[in-house]
């Protein structure tokens, strides 16, 4: 890169807007994709998962008081990507994934293929292991004095910025290293480039502590500098829905680089040093797995929760003992997804199956419902209609719509898209028990409509403006009358607009080349409600 083209794409990244911030929107009507039951249910559960993380916000005090290099609010970031807040205490056989467990509301490993944070932890406090995994104060203050031990390597100042922090969180990650004389690999740097982003990403969009599963503690919105955390290449690499750009133009560019208006996306003019997009799903991102065999047919989907999180599932299926695998994997917080096998290849996902089926695994645990978000069920379900599209033996309309469960079912042939707990000779049981199968049944088979977020327009009675694209300096393509319905197709970062529910740079993409300001739109939630665009 030229050193004209750095001043430019650095310009380019600066021009940002403050994060969204709300006012506040009205509680949502009864979701109409929903299981009544499973939703009734789930809002139980969230409350005594409220009722647990009482006592958090003072354990993290706690861990910065004792560590004061780290950054305020990097501890509950990590925790949210880790666990989403919850103290997690998984069983001896997990009966849902091989992954390497994780422990505690920080997640911590203890080995099983990946690094034993919880072992070297308890070496760094002078407390016996199951301490770390059993006391939620202990388990904070081990992720705390293991992400200090990073920090100081870095030999940065006292007190570093949360952008200087990305090289302490890619060596923090825990995720397996190469063997003793083997290559660094690419793609296991992309795995822990991928964890750190995450943990930005949290801060940098912040978490409100109203919303389903995050309640009692939040996370303040603050604005990351994306061009200081990483270097360019990284960010084309991890694709990130980052750049909140106030352009008049609609394209920015350098002699490099330029930035992608409808996704807010930069992108690489070098196919050399694009992202890895997958050939056979456009919107996926590709890393390879090395574990696949000959498939015979395609005969079924089969729907995962992974027990673990996404840069980890990245790096487990990348290099594990057992060789499993999976053709897709999807990120709760946006919906961004990962193709680690081709399709035309069998990923070891359930096993006597593998020849036949086609595989999409899901960030999160399924004792805690607050993974499976809209984002997720949007990307998930367009992969699902991908395939019913592709492959003929596949039809949507024969997708499993019946009540989510915690056991073993298994469901005749005839059942083309399914759970890992549905098929013979297995003894997983996930999706498990939050996995909507009612909702999403209904993305599989939307009648013809567009899949999406419900919104109603709301201006105190002024029309308001639809935009050519997400910013106030896109030309007016059409207006929309107060209380006018929309669907909210996906969400992007552009001008920061002040309206109705307060301030906010979320634009809502409502039809191809149609955005309004998500500070207009009544959507029932102060946050997102659809994948990025």
């Amino acid at each position: 890169m030229t050193a004209f083209s750095r001043t430019l794409l650095a310009a380019a990244l600066a021009v940002a807007c403050a994060p969204a911030a709300y006012a506040g929107k009205p509680a949502a009507a009864p979701d109409a994709l929903a299981d009544p039951a499973l939703s009734a249910r789930v809002r139980a559960e969230q409350d005594a998962l409220r009722a647990e993380r009482a006592q958090l916000p003072a354990y993290f005090r706690q861990a910065y008081a004792r560590y004061p290099a780290i950054p305020a609010g990097t501890l509950e970031a990590l925790a949210y990507v880790a666990s989403r807040w919850q103290h997690l205490r998984p069983a001896a056989s997990q009966g849902h994934s091989e992954m390497p467990r994780a422990y505690g509301v920080m997640g911590l490993y203890h080995g099983e293929g990946f690094a034993d944070q919880v072992g070297d932890a308890a070496r760094l406090l002078g407390v016996p292991p199951s301490r770390i995994l059993a006391e939620p104060s202990l388990n904070i203050l081990a992720a705390a004095a293991l992400l200090d031990r990073e920090i100081g390597r870095d030999g940065a100042l006292r007190k570093p910025d949360a952008e200087a922090l990305r090289p302490a969180l890619e060596r923090y990650a825990g995720f397996a290293k190469p063997a003793a004389g083997a290559a660094r690999s690419a793609m296991a740097d992309y795995a822990r480039s991928s964890f750190a982003y995450d943990v930005l990403l949290t801060q940098d969009r912040g978490v409100a502590g109203q919303n389903l599963g995050e309640q009692g503690i939040e996370v303040p919105a603050r604005a990351i500098a994306w061009e200081r955390a990483f270097d360019a290449p990284a960010l084309v690499r991890l694709r990130a829905p980052l750049l909140r750009l106030n352009a008049d133009a609609d394209r920015i560019e350098t002699a490099d680089y330029y930035v992608d208006p409808d996704t807010q996306t930069l992108r690489s003019k070098d196919p050399k040093l694009a992202a890895a997009a997958s050939t056979d799903y456009a919107p996926a991102l590709w890393a390879a797995s090395p574990y696949h065999s000959e498939r015979t047919s395609y005969d079924s989907a089969t729907i995962h929760t992974v027990q673990g999180s996404y840069a980890g599932s990245i790096s487990w299926f990348q290099n594990n003992p057992d060789h499993v695998s999976i053709h897709y994997l999807v990120r709760s917080s946006d919906g961004q997804i990962t193709q680690m096998v081709r399709e035309n290849r069998a990923a070891h996902h359930v096993l006597s199956h593998n020849k036949t089926t086609l595989g999409i695994e899901h960030e999160g645990y399924v004792d805690n419902a607050a993974w499976y978000t809209t984002a997720m069920y949007n990307a998930s379900a367009g992969i699902v209609r991908h395939f019913c599209a592709k492959y003929a033996a596949i039809g949507c309309a024969s997708a499993f719509q019946g009540p989510a469960g915690s056991v073993v079912r298994v469901l005749p042939a005839s059942v083309k898209v399914k759970g890992h707990q549905h098929y013979s000779g297995n003894d997983h049981t996930d999706p498990g028990k939050n996995w909507d199968w009612a909702r999403y049944y209904k993305l599989l088979n939307p009648g013809g409509s567009t899949p999406g977020a419900a919104g109603t327009v709301a201006t105190n009675g002024t029309p308001l403006n639809v935009r050519s694209g997400p910013g106030t300096s896109y030309s007016v393509v059409g207006t929309l009358a107060d209380g006018a319905g929309v669907t909210i197709q996906c969400q992007t970062n552009g001008t920061s607009v002040t309206g109705t529910y307060g301030t906010s740079s979320i634009w809502n993409r409502i039809g191809s080349g149609r955005f309004i300001p998500d500070a207009y739109t009544y959507t029932g939630s102060d946050g997102r409600v659809a994948p990025d665009c």
